[in-house]
């Protein structure tokens, strides 16, 4: 049984600013070497993840459970914070941060299709008796 969604989001948000906080501390070490801004750029997507699941997860506990995430407002916002929290480590970071993110939004959105589709009901081919034309 998952969380509540007040719960979740509350708990994503503060792994999300953790992540910015890890970020912060070890921004030296970060923008030293190339291995290490791809690493930067992981971690961006990271927070974009982590952004987005407290985002998605706060709309619902307040707008009800058929609120669905929107591309424009919702995950440009998010991929805008991931993307400049990247930034503040190293340029380089911002576009591992973005590619990764877009990985990442794919299979999201693939694990959301898979988990909150509609279920399809199938019929049974019979008809329902009715008045025969002569």
């Amino acid at each position: 049984m998952g969380l509540s969604p007040v719960i979740s989001s509350v708990i994503s948000l503060t792994l999300g600013m953790s992540m910015f906080a890890v970020m912060q501390m070890f921004k030296q070490q970060l923008a030293a070497t190339e291995y290490m801004t791809i690493l930067g750029g992981l971690l961006g997507s990271m927070v974009f993840m982590f952004v987005l699941t407290g985002v998605s997860n706060l709309e619902t506990s307040l707008f009800g459970s058929g609120f669905q995430t929107k591309l424009l407002p919702e995950v440009a916002f998010c991929l805008a914070m991931a993307m400049f929290a990247s930034g503040l480590i190293h340029r380089v970071c911002v576009t591992t941060c973005f590619i990764f993110s877009l990985v990442a939004l794919y299979y999201i959105n693939k694990i959301s299709q898979k988990v909150h589709a509609p279920v399809a009901v199938q019929s049974t081919g019979k008809s329902t008796p009715g008045k025969k034309k002569r």
